[in-house]
């Protein structure tokens, strides 16, 4: 207990000194940019192969557990839908970005800290945990919610494919994914996206930043990174569907 409390201290504490004012701006435009390309544009090849499949695969079994001649099947439509937006997109997605951009995070600030680098910034006179975090967080919160929505729409293509295999016609399924749709829904997730791209990189940034030791122990940060941003990650779900949703 005394040790999470510990962490949690140093972690707002931390996160005092990331939200400050950049010194120079150019040079923090610079970070930013670079950021949302190792952060975000990189990411896109993995978000866009697993929503493909996973969208295919709610549509043969949501298919497959509503065979019933008694029910239009328009409803696979419908299901696959609010199943990707509602939960897989945001959720699913940012629990996978938790694994991949957390590690490479975590692994990237704590080979600086035991190479000695944050050491020779703090020298310098620069605040490191604004220089090398707060690029992070931006470039996250920025470019999160497209691979979400770019999620949200190769799922649903993937959803069409995977409806081919299962005898649902191309028209009952789009009815599907035009019926009675909530506007709302989109905005619930991004807003999750949001806040998870926040805790991703901010949870992640913070074992990395606070590592100690070698080589050995940047593996050690980048595992703690990626399993604890991932139960922040799912205990903020939660809380954010009880606000939004219930």
């Amino acid at each position: 207990m005394y040790r999470i409390l510990k962490n949690i201290g140093e972690y707002f504490l931390m996160m005092r000194r990331v939200f400050s004012l950049p010194e120079k701006k150019g040079v923090f435009l610079r970070q930013t940019v670079l950021e949302i390309e190792k952060i975000g544009l990189k990411s896109l090849g993995i978000v866009i192969i697993i929503s493909l499949f996973v969208g295919a695969v709610v549509t043969i079994q949501t298919a497959f557990n509503i065979m019933n001649p008694l029910l239009p099947k328009y409803l696979i439509g419908l299901a696959t839908r609010d199943s990707l937006i509602l939960e897989f997109s945001p959720t699913m997605l940012c629990l996978i970005l938790a694994g991949k951009v957390g590690s490479n995070v975590a692994s990237e600030i704590g080979s600086m800290r035991v190479t000695e680098q944050i050491d020779a910034l703090e020298i310098m006179g620069v605040n490191s945990a604004n220089f090398l975090i707060l690029p992070k967080i931006i470039a996250a919160i920025f470019f999160f919610p497209f691979l979400v929505i770019i999620s949200m729409s190769i799922g649903m293509f993937g959803g069409w494919l995977g409806s081919i295999s299962v005898d649902v016609t191309t028209a009952d399924f789009l009815y599907g994914l035009k019926y009675q749709f909530n506007p709302f829904y989109v905005t619930y997730a991004l807003t999750k996206t949001i806040v998870f791209a926040f805790i991703i990189t901010s949870v992640s940034s913070f074992y990395g930043y606070t590592t100690k030791g070698g080589a050995l122990e940047v593996g050690v940060s980048s595992t703690r990174a990626v399993v604890y941003s991932s139960i922040v990650v799912l205990i903020f779900n939660f809380i954010l569907t009880q606000l939004l949703l219930a």
